[in-house]
């Protein structure tokens, strides 16, 4: 039946021509952002996942600042205590060489020692990063290091945040002021640190076991701030690779597959222009049914 109210063709021919512009809308967007979910009208389960995913590594990429300016601050320490240690055991030397010294000798040996002390609290002022000193503290909890090393959200949604603690009590050498403080407290126990004209060997060998003694705790001191650093560049390694991991992960989600696009693409230019040229034949419809009466 042919009609002048109603070209059938033609409608049909429309309908499938708005629906190829539609999808061939939607594979430009994709192709454009790169997404096949680029919002919550296209998937609103994996673009609810990848918004919550996406804001969490937001989150990581803050942890894995806070391990590099802890890593920065331990790193330092433990530079510094291990600069101490090499100092103290240069004082050991010259106590063990003061033993059985004459007045004069000990005199000159004194000197040395004194500047290595001066030395000594130098390197514990200057182990400072950030506003941060693990080697000349208050020795209390106000100079504890507290490092942010994880952001974690549980199946039902909850989040917590972990942290790496390093005691500042464990390596200090001065307080704040310069003084010897933490583990050469005894260091300022000892008038003329024990050497003088007048000092005899049991006061030098007295200060010599004063010197064994901190050597050891700053040996352990920096064993511990090794260990505290070890763990820290581990941690920042672990979260860098699951940063990427959950990067991936969104991409896998979201992303959109750009050979397919580009196939895509090209077969709905080729539906438009059949679309088009369909649209055009059924609207001739018309004027075929003129014919008819001439």
């Amino acid at each position: 039946m042919s009609s002048l109210l109603t070209n059938a063709s033609a409608m049909t021919a429309l309908q499938t021509l708005s629906l190829t512009n539609k999808n061939m809308a939607t594979t430009q967007n994709r192709i454009a952002t790169g997404e096949r979910v680029s919002g919550a009208s296209d998937n609103a389960a994996y673009w609810s996942i990848a918004t919550t995913m996406r804001s969490d590594n937001k989150a990581i990429s803050s942890v894995q600042d806070s391990l590099g300016l802890g890593a920065g601050k331990v790193d330092t320490a433990y530079t510094g205590m291990n600069a101490a240690i090499e100092v103290v055991d240069e004082i050991k030397q010259k106590l063990v060489s003061a033993i059985g010294a004459s007045a004069g000798d000990r005199e000159k040996i004194q000197t040395e020692v004194s500047e290595f002390l001066g030395q000594l609290a130098g390197i514990a002022q200057s182990a400072n990063y950030a506003g941060s000193n693990l080697l000349a503290n208050a020795g209390d909890a106000t100079a504890d290091l507290s490092i942010v090393s994880s952001y974690n959200r549980a199946a039902d949604g909850t989040v917590t945040v972990e942290k790496l603690a390093v005691v500042a009590a464990d390596s200090q050498l001065t307080a704040a002021d310069g003084t010897f403080a933490g583990l050469l407290a005894g260091f300022d126990a000892m008038d003329d640190t024990g050497i003088s004209a007048a000092a005899d060997d049991a006061a030098i060998e007295a200060f010599l076991s004063t010197v064994e003694t901190a050597l050891t705790s700053m040996t352990e001191a920096a064993s511990t701030l090794g260990a505290s650093k070890k763990r820290i560049d581990m941690q920042a390694d672990f979260t860098s690779k699951l940063s990427d991991a959950i990067e991936r992960g969104v991409g896998q989600l979201v992303d959109a597959d750009m050979n397919a696009e580009s196939a895509r693409l090209s077969a709905l230019q080729t539906q438009q222009q059949l679309g088009i040229q369909a649209l055009s034949i059924a609207n001739q419809s018309s004027q075929n049914i003129l014919s008819l009466f001439r």
